[in-house]
């Protein structure tokens, strides 16, 4: 659990799953949104590229630059001390190891990343030992891949046949041993994150994944009822809060007490 005012670590996530403590995360964009969840308690910000459909406006994540990502990582940065800062890598900015390696040093020297994240499976391996390898942390991405949506051709659950969810465990596993830090967990069905997360030794971060995970991320718009249409695996913090900062403390407490998810928000 992080303190308010101190720098929430890498290894003290990994210590946070050793002692069974669930990991509270939420996305954020600016600065004002960043102080509030810090003094919420809240783990880890993600600056996702999400920020392309609920800032920008956009109909998916594919239109956002390395460089919007650095000027509102950097805004979140200077609005938040406390919890571990997660930076998305734009779509193509980690084609290559050599284009992977100069976006993430962007990110860190920047934005003031403490943690990059990608999507992709066995295809990233290599780009993810490279960025380990040069000791910056790696969230890995399995699942709903956002920034595969025209392959996709929907956002959908993904690992809901016993191959693909072989294939998801298999890949997870060979993240992990690549180097990766953290694995997001995207849209699965819950037994199968139960799985992935009991065949880890690093933590899992859910969104859509059940409530076996070693900790939950939403979108902050979406769980503050501000999206027009909410996610299914979504619930509506600011419904039972007096403020914003309050619906923030609720989701922190929901996910530590294992409250939320509820089956409800599971598939």
């Amino acid at each position: 659990m992080s303190e308010i005012g101190r720098p929430l670590t890498v290894p003290a996530l990994q210590a946070m799953k050793s002692r069974g403590e669930k990991i509270a995360a939420l996305t954020a964009y600016d600065a004002c949104f960043a102080s509030v969840m810090d003094a919420a308690g809240v783990d880890m910000i993600l600056v996702g590229d999400s920020l392309g459909m609920v800032i920008q406006g956009h109909e998916s994540t594919l239109p956002v630059t390395l460089e919007q990502v650095i000027y509102h990582a950097a805004s979140v940065r200077r609005g938040a001390a406390g919890p571990l800062l997660v930076v998305d890598l734009p779509f193509m900015t980690y084609a290559s190891i050599q284009q992977a390696q100069e976006s993430a040093a962007r990110l860190v020297r920047e934005a003031g990343a403490q943690m990059v994240k990608l999507e992709g499976g066995r295809h990233r391996v290599d780009v993810v030992r490279a960025l380990a390898v040069q000791d910056i942390p790696v969230c890995a991405h399995l699942g709903l891949l956002p920034q595969s949506i025209h392959r996709l051709g929907a956002y959908k659950v993904q690992g809901r046949d016993d191959r693909s969810a072989q294939r998801l465990l298999e890949e997870a596993i060979l993240l992990q041993d690549a180097g990766a830090s953290l694995l997001v967990l995207e849209c699965v069905p819950a037994l199968l994150a139960n799985e992935i997360t009991a065949a880890l030794a690093i933590p899992t971060i859910g969104i859509g994944a059940g409530p076996g995970c070693d900790g939950q991320v939403l979108v902050s718009y979406d769980m503050l009822g501000l999206t027009p249409r909410c996610p299914t695996f979504c619930r509506n913090f600011l419904e039972e809060a007096a403020g914003i900062g309050e619906a923030f403390s609720l989701y922190v407490r929901a996910v530590r007490e294992q409250r939320f998810p509820a089956s409800e928000h599971s598939y």
